[in-house]
């Protein structure tokens, strides 16, 4: 058999760099409230959420994307031509294509990279963040930056009770480059298909072009459904991604989930009894469920308020659409 060359496997890789891109505008939930009949009380108590970002005409996706990578190439010490590969989680490319991600690459100034965005939702941001640790571990880049960007305004119907007051926009990034330790524990991932329709998008743009619908597809989602699968399935999860990383609940020092509702954040910490050393993130009070942006920019969060502590390990999960999820536990920048 032909023998292929390979490059050579670093010992191991880790994230160097956070960076976050918030939108100017704050929306509170009285201002969505009178469009679902609805209340702020109502609202924070279904979800956690008190306020929510959205973004202006000229907070563009590509454009939210590009800050918080150049927020997070900085914060790792870098400059943009080291980076090799840049990919973007999102689902709300206003085109199918090209990618957002070659865009964002060209704007930062990195010259011929790799460039790709991963559509998982949700679950997108750590999809493409473990994508990206193998690619570094394997020797096939030095440095890989990964983007999570939603503009979910873009796609939702605000007047849909169901999920008009849930979802915001924002970016969030991180690089990851190589390192003499090992900075990622394995991902579990999956995803269970059958339940695509619990988020998914209220007709086809078939249905739009054809004039079968007057109005373009929004959002929509079977709350009840995708909570119960969310509290049901997520604490297994979190505790395989725990033990193929060799830890406990205790070992860590931060909780990361995907800000979908402060309530299935709640079952999953109780379920698995996580002590009160760790920070568990809720910047879902703040932003709202900003999709494939939540995890970095939870994170975020949680290190600008001093509880992401640098090289303790923190357990990252995201789950959704699809229904896709996945999680993983690293060393926090």
């Amino acid at each position: 058999m032909t023998q292929i060359k390979s490059a050579p496997a670093r010992s191991g890789a880790r994230i160097m760099g956070i960076g976050a891109y918030r939108p100017a505008r704050i929306v509170t939930n009285d201002e969505i409230a009178p469009l679902i009949d609805s209340s702020d009380e109502w609202i924070q108590q279904r979800t956690g959420i008190e306020k929510r970002r959205f973004a202006s005409d000229d907070e563009t996706l590509d454009e939210m994307a590009r800050l918080a990578a150049s927020d997070a190439i900085s914060d790792a010490g870098l400059n943009p031509e080291q980076i090799g590969v840049v990919l973007v989680a999102t689902l709300t490319n206003p085109v199918q294509f090209p990618a957002v991600a070659p865009i964002v690459a060209s704007k930062l100034g990195i010259p011929d990279p790799g460039a790709f965005d991963i559509g998982a939702a949700c679950a997108g941001f750590v999809y493409a963040l473990s994508t990206a640790a193998d690619m570094v571990k394997s020797g096939s880049v030095e440095y890989a930056l990964v983007i999570g960007a939603e503009r979910m305004t873009d796609v939702l119907d605000f007047t849909d009770r169901g999920s008009a007051f849930i979802f915001g926009d924002g970016a969030g990034a991180m690089v990851v480059g190589p390192a003499d330790f090992n900075g990622f524990g394995p991902v579990i991932f999956g995803s269970d298909g059958s339940q695509a329709d619990a988020i998914s998008m209220s007709s086809t743009w078939f249905d739009f072009r054809s004039g079968k619908i007057p109005e373009p597809p929004t959002l929509r989602m079977a709350g009840q459904q995708v909570f119960r699968w969310a509290v049901s399935e997520m604490v297994a999860v979190t505790q395989r991604a725990l033990t193929a990383a060799g830890l406990e609940p205790k070992d860590l020092a931060a909780f990361v989930p995907h800000q979908a509702n402060n309530r299935i954040t709640d079952a999953i910490v109780k379920a698995l009894d996580f002590p009160d050393t760790v920070a568990i993130a809720r910047d879902i009070r703040e932003s709202g469920n900003t999709t494939a942006a939540t995890v970095p920019l939870a994170l975020h969060a949680l290190r600008s308020e001093g509880r992401a502590p640098s090289g303790a390990p923190a357990l990252l999960l995201g789950f959704g659409a699809g229904l896709t999820y996945a999680a993983q536990v690293v060393a926090l920048p």
